[in-house]
């Protein structure tokens, strides 16, 4: 039986032509890039042209003296630890030379500094914002609609002078709803709040332009777009502070200290191309994809729920709930069955715990408890997709049949 790969919120396979990007570049033997003789330059030009090129196509405006900055990392989890611990800290020392000069009072540098973050955030930024809490921060969460999406009033409730930070996710990694991230930026830019967003599930499945979003900070990660593992970056706006969470070299201004790999910038840079070049039909393709899967689904199994289907979603996500089965009884079969899929993020695939982004949507724990999340890529095809439908309607059946009582049915 020949597998289906339906997993590619979890990692994409890279590119072919990635790859020969990546073996010219190994081929060339490139020396550190951060040595002064001869053999260390040229690394160096090659590494600020991926640089550039990966900066150039997320939006980023790299002219001038206050130009932004990408910070490549180790991956997603490693820049949104940067992003929020990083952009903490400073706002941290920006507070405190306010108070040695009287901008603010003692009652008010009193109070515990203040994050934002939503309810639904990847673990790679709750982790962080509970690092915070431990610090003395205090962190509030804003809550979803039922349909997944961060509300804003309630946002705009939250805020308080002493909120020094916000970060909300650009695409949800299990639902795939997408975060109204300028018009948050927006409220909180106003108040003078850095603002940083995940947009690791979004690069390469929709456009996205940093300028645009008017955030200060941004995290993608290659392996998400077809391209290496071990690669990812933080696009931070000129002239925001943001301190370091790694120490031991000067690499990258100090900020991300560590000898930076010329072939996996190359290979992230040459990935991104190959998106840009060809974005719209990419994402036609995925969108396809993912509506022929939910209408096939829906019309062979009439109690089918599609979490987040109300909102805008990114076109390669879909979260799906089989009422009456269980979803770990039917990710087992599945994989037996040659289906790749998942029950949530990647992240947290070593805890049973039920989905905490469908519990923040208010799901019914009847659907929290029978939800899976099938992710397309640009290599599956329309025949896989009805074959994987096939396979995952007849398993579907014969775990509820095993249930005694258990029957599907719509949940309003």
């Amino acid at each position: 039986m020949t597998g289906i790969y339906l997993d590619h919120n979890s990692t994409t396979p890279i590119d072919p032509a990635v790859v020969d990007a990546m073996a010219e570049c190994d081929r060339q033997g490139y020396a550190n890039p951060a040595s002064s003789h001869a053999a260390g330059r040229t690394a160096r030009r090659v590494l600020e042209a991926a640089r550039e090129e990966v900066g150039t196509l997320l939006g980023a405006n790299l002219a001038g003296m206050a130009a932004d900055r990408v910070i490549f990392t180790s991956g997603g989890t490693e820049a949104n630890n940067l992003a929020i611990l990083g952009l903490a800290a400073a706002a941290l020392k920006t507070a405190s030379g306010r108070q040695e000069t009287g901008e603010r009072s003692a009652e008010t540098a009193a109070l515990p500094p203040r994050a934002v973050i939503s309810a639904i955030e990847h673990p790679s930024v709750l982790g962080p914002a509970q690092q915070l809490e431990r610090l003395g921060w205090r962190v509030d969460r804003v809550n979803v609609s039922r349909a997944g999406v961060a509300q804003l009033d309630e946002l705009e409730r939250l805020l308080s002078p002493e909120t020094r930070i916000a970060s909300v996710m650009l695409g949800n990694n299990e639902t795939g709803v997408v975060e109204p991230v300028a018009e948050i930026a927006a409220i909180c830019r106003a108040r003078g709040i850095v603002v940083h967003t995940d947009a690791v599930q979004a690069v390469g499945k929709i456009g996205v332009s940093f300028r645009d979003l008017d955030v200060d900070a941004m995290t993608v990660a290659a392996h998400k777009f077809h391209g290496p593992r071990g690669i990812g970056a933080l696009i931070l706006r000129g002239g925001v502070p943001i301190e370091p969470i790694l120490f031991g070299g000067f690499q990258q201004a100090g900020l991300r200290p560590g000898t930076e790999s010329v072939t996996l910038a190359v290979g992230m840079a040459a990935a991104l191309r190959i998106w840009h070049d060809r974005a719209a039909d990419c994402e036609r393709h995925l969108r396809e994809l993912r509506d022929s899967f939910e209408a096939q689904l829906a019309a062979a199994w009439p109690g089918l729920i599609v979490n987040g289907g109300e909102a805008e979603r990114l076109p390669q996500t879909s979260n799906v709930a089989f009422p009456g089965v269980d979803r770990q009884a039917m990710l087992l079969t599945l994989d037996m069955a040659g289906i790749c899929c998942s029950t949530g993020s990647a992240c947290a695939s070593g805890s049973n715990e039920p989905s905490p982004v469908l519990r923040a949507m208010g799901c019914d724990e009847e659907v929290v408890g029978s939800a899976l999340r099938f992710s397309f890529g640009r290599p599956n095809t329309l025949a896989e997709v009805g074959d994987a439908v096939a396979r995952i309607v007849k398993l579907a059946n014969e775990l509820r049949v095993r249930k005694p009582g258990c029957a599907g049915r719509e949940i309003s």
